[in-house]
């Protein structure tokens, strides 16, 4: 799926719950501390990483593409 980015950036567990791969920000975080994220190929460990236009997230079997 492609996400939109209206800002410079967003955080990281924020996206994953816009985007609906994450039900709460709880989840995200969960996520996030249990390495089922990846950024650009490689796992993410911080919650608050600032996304930006290009990165690749991948989660849940889903992957983001930022625009």
């Amino acid at each position: 799926m492609e996400f939109k980015l209206k800002t410079p950036y967003i955080e990281l567990i924020k996206l994953l719950k816009v985007c609906g791969i994450a039900e709460s920000g709880a989840d995200a975080k969960m996520m996030v501390e249990e390495e089922l994220v990846k950024v650009n190929g490689e796992i993410e460990l911080r919650k608050r990483y600032k996304v930006r236009t290009k990165d690749k997230i991948e989660a849940n079997g889903m992957e983001i593409i930022v625009v």
